[in-house]
C-alpha cells in the first residue's frame, strides 16, 4: 500500500489532522494507496511558506538562465523516469500505457520549452515626446495557486508549473484527489534537483477544502484552474476578494464537422480518436459529430462498425485501446447521461452500457456509445458528459453546420474535415472556439496557445500566452533631463 504525503517547505508530511483518502485503481476498483487529506490549516501554511519564499527572492531574484537550468534538469529527470511515470499514470487514471507514454514525453518537452523561452528578450522601450526613456518590463505575479484535474494528472500540472516557475513565481499546487501518484513523483523530482525550499508546495485533498482556500486566500496572487465550468464559476467568485489574476480552462462540447467531400476513412478515423481517446475524458473531445446529409447514413454505419472494434480493457494491457473512466462516481455520472439521452428520445446505435464481461466487472468500463436522432436542445447535446459518448447530427449546408457548431455555451475546440481548402478556412473562422483543426483532431503543441471562448474559460495555456499569465507588466519612466518641472509658481 503506497502512502502519499504532501510537500510543504521542502518537507514530506502528513495532513495536520492525520486524515487519509483511499486511492483506487479504476481498472479493478481496488485500493492501492492512501493519500494525505489536506486541511485548511495545511493550505494556509503552504501559502505562507510560498509567500515567504517569494518575498525572500530565493527564486524570483535568480537570473532567468539560473531558473532555466533547474527546469532543464527537471525535464531530464522526467525522461529518466518516463516508464515509471507512465505506469503510475495508468494505475491511477486508467488510461492505456501508450497514451500515458506520450504524456510523459510532452511533459518533459514543456519544461524545456519554458526553460528556453524565459531566457529570451522580453522587454520593450518606447520613444516618447518628452525627455523620458519609457520601458516595459515583465515581473513574476507572486504566489500562484495551481489546481489541476484528473484526466491528465501530470501533463496538465506541467502546463501550469513550468511557466509559473520559469517566470519566477512560487506555487501552491493542488492535484486532483483522485489521481495524486504522478504529481507526487514530480515533486520527488523537484527534491532531487534541489529546487529551493518553499518554491514549490503541494497540498493534497478535496477541491471543496484545499481548492476553495487557495481561491479565497488574499495571500494568493493568481489562481490557474483546469476543470469543470461550474467549479470555474465558483473559483471566479472566491477569487474576487483580492481581485487575484485568473486563468480558467474549463469545459467543452466540441463540434467535429465532416463534409461530404472529406477523405472518408480519414474523417472516420479522426472522429473515433476525437471522442474515444482518453475514454472521452478530454475537455476538447469531439463529442458532437456533425455530418453532411449526403454521407450521413454511410458515416454512421462505418463509425459504429469501427467503434465496436475498439479493444476496451485495463490500461496496463498492451492490446488495450481504451481504458476505464476514472472513478465509480464518474462512471455513474456518464451512465446517467446515457439514460437521460434515451429519455430525451435520442437513439443509441452503439454501446450504452457498463462493461461487465471478460473480467472487467470490477472496473469502471463503459462501452463506446453513439447517439443519433438527436436535437440541439437535448442535454446530451448541450452538456459536457466527459466520457466515451458521442452524438452524431446531420446538416444540409455550411450555414447550418456553423449554426449547429456554435449552438452550445462552450467554445473550446472544433474541427472541419473537407478537401476544399477555402471551405475549410471559411468554416473554421466561423467556429467560436479557441482551438481548431482542419482534417485532424487533438493535436497539441507547447508553442501554441490552448484555451477557449464563451464558458470554456478565460486566458490561455502554453506558448508565449501561457507565460504571460504568470507575469505582471510594469511601466518604468526615466527622466533624462533632471531639473524642476515648474508646474506651480514659486
Amino acid at each position: 500500500m503506497l502512502d502519499l504525503k504532501m510537500y510543504i517547505n521542502g518537507e514530506w508530511r502528513e495532513s495536520s489532522d492525520k486524515g487519509k483518502r483511499n486511492v483506487i485503481n479504476p481498472a479493478n476498483g481496488e485500493i492501492f494507496a492512501q493519500a494525505a487529506e489536506g486541511t485548511i490549516e495545511d493550505v494556509k501554511e503552504a501559502i505562507q511558506v510560498s509567500k515567504a519564499a517569494f518575498t525572500s527572492g530565493i527564486w524570483s531574484d535568480l537570473a532567468p538562465t539560473e531558473r532555466a537550468s533547474y527546469l532543464f534538469k527537471i525535464a531530464d529527470k522526467i525522461d529518466h523516469y518516463a516508464e515509471e511515470l507512465a505506469r503510475l499514470e495508468t494505475l491511477d487514471n486508467g488510461k492505456p500505457l501508450r497514451e500515458a507514454g506520450y504524456d510523459m514525453a510532452d511533459a518533459a518537452a514543456c519544461f524545456r520549452y519554458y526553460a528556453g523561452l524565459i531566457t529570451k528578450p522580453d522587454g520593450l522601450t518606447y520613444h516618447v515626446s518628452d525627455p523620458i526613456q519609457a520601458l516595459v518590463v515583465r515581473e513574476p505575479v507572486g504566489v500562484c495557486g495551481l489546481i489541476v484535474p484528473w484526466n491528465y494528472p501530470l501533463l496538465l500540472s506541467v502546463w501550469k508549473i513550468a511557466p509559473a516557475l520559469a517566470a519566477g513565481n512560487t506555487i501552491v499546487y493542488k492535484p486532483s484527489e483522485v489521481t495524486p501518484l504522478t504529481p507526487t513523483k514530480l515533486f520527488e523530482i523537484f527534491e532531487e534537483v534541489e529546487l529551493p525550499k518553499g518554491v514549490a508546495n503541494m497540498v493534497l485533498g478535496a477541491g471543496s477544502t484545499v481548492g476553495n482556500e487557495i481561491a479565497e486566500s488574499h495571500d494568493v496572487d493568481l489562481v490557474s484552474f483546469t476543470g469543470g465550468t461550474k467549479t470555474g464559476k465558483h473559483i471566479m467568485k472566491a477569487a474576487a476578494g483580492n481581485m487575484k489574476k485568473l486563468s480558467l480552462e474549463l469545459g467543452g462540447k466540441s463540434p467535429n464537422i465532416i463534409f461530404a467531400d472529406a477523405d472518408f476513412e480519414t474523417a472516420v478515423d479522426y472522429a473515433l480518436f476525437g471522442i474515444y481517446a482518453g475514454s472521452g475524458q478530454i475537455c476538447a473531445a469531439g463529442s458532437r459529430i456533425l455530418v453532411e446529409e449526403a454521407i450521413f447514413d454511410k458515416f454512421v454505419s462505418r463509425f459504429v462498425e469501427r467503434a465496436k472494434q475498439i479493444n476496451v480493457g485495463p490500461g496496463d494491457d498492451p492490446s488495450t485501446e481504451m481504458g476505464p473512466v476514472v472513478s465509480q462516481d464518474h462512471m455513474e455520472k456518464v451512465l446517467h447521461y446515457i439514460e437521460l439521452g434515451k429519455q430525451e428520445g435520442a437513439r443509441i446505435v452503439c454501446g450504452g452500457n457498463r462493461i461487465t464481461r471478460n473480467g472487467l466487472e470490477k472496473g469502471y468500463f463503459i462501452e463506446p456509445t453513439v447517439f443519433v436522432d438527436v436535437k440541439p436542445t437535448m442535454k446530451i447535446v448541450q452538456e459536457e458528459i466527459f466520457g466515451p459518448v458521442v452524438v452524431i447530427e446531420k446538416f444540409k449546408d455550411e450555414k447550418e453546420a456553423i449554426t449547429l457548431a456554435n449552438c452550445t455555451d462552450y467554445g473550446l475546440a472544433g474541427a472541419v474535415f473537407t478537401v476544399d481548402g477555402a471551405k475549410a478556412l471559411r468554416v473554421t473562422k466561423k467556429i467560436r472556439a479557441g482551438i481548431t483543426w482542419i482534417n485532424t483532431f487533438h493535436n497539441t503543441y507547447n508553442e501554441a496557445p490552448w484555451g477557449g471562448y464563451k464558458q470554456s474559460g478565460i486566458g490561455r495555456a502554453l506558448g508565449t500566452y501561457g507565460l504571460d499569465v504568470f507575469q505582471e507588466v510594469k511601466q518604468i519612466n526615466i527622466n533624462l533631463q533632471v531639473e524642476p518641472i515648474g508646474w506651480f509658481s514659486k
